[in-house]
């Protein structure tokens, strides 16, 4: 039994020397959502706390993120979340992507499963209260109407698709 535990410490110490690439590409603000569509202060700093560490290139990782294997657990989560959306690239989405990812963004803060509990345990900063879900979930609503996808017809459609 005690060398079970000797070699769990031993594997513990070891993995920490597996390197784990946390760092940011430049930021384009051309190209990020907050910044090209001239979001209210109060409004970006709401994204900001509740998506951005996760779903852009402004990732500020806390300092357990260093210790392994909670590191390689957070970089796949990133990594994952920045698949799905990605707010520091929102404007090289085209339009039907945007159109289907706004639509996830509301879905997921209807039904409370975003900003995730265990992130908002550590970041409270990112809990929302009921006022600034309903904030986020207009704001991307809003997002849906300014690209005017949805009042088309087919053949409009067929257009935006092959830009």
């Amino acid at each position: 039994m005690q060398r079970l535990i000797w070699g769990v410490i031993l594997v513990l110490l070891l993995v920490q020397f597996i390197p784990v690439n946390r760092s940011n590409p430049p930021l384009n603000t051309g190209e990020d959502l907050v910044y090209s569509r001239m979001v209210p202060g109060d409004l970006q700093q709401l994204l900001q706390n509740a998506c951005y560490d996760c779903h852009s290139f402004e990732t500020e990782y806390p300092w357990y993120s260093y210790v392994a294997p909670v590191s390689f657990i957070i970089r796949h989560h990133i990594k994952e979340a920045r698949e799905k959306v990605n707010f520091s690239i929102w404007n090289t989405y085209m339009d039907k992507r945007k159109d289907h990812t706004l639509d996830e963004c509301i879905e997921v803060l209807e039904e409370q499963e975003m900003p995730l509990k265990s992130f908002t345990w550590l970041h409270p900063e990112a809990r929302l209260s009921d006022v600034q879900r309903e904030e986020l979930i207009q704001f991307f609503k809003d997002q849906v109407a300014a690209l005017g996808w949805r009042e088309m017809g087919t053949e409009e459609e067929e257009e935006m698709e092959n830009r």
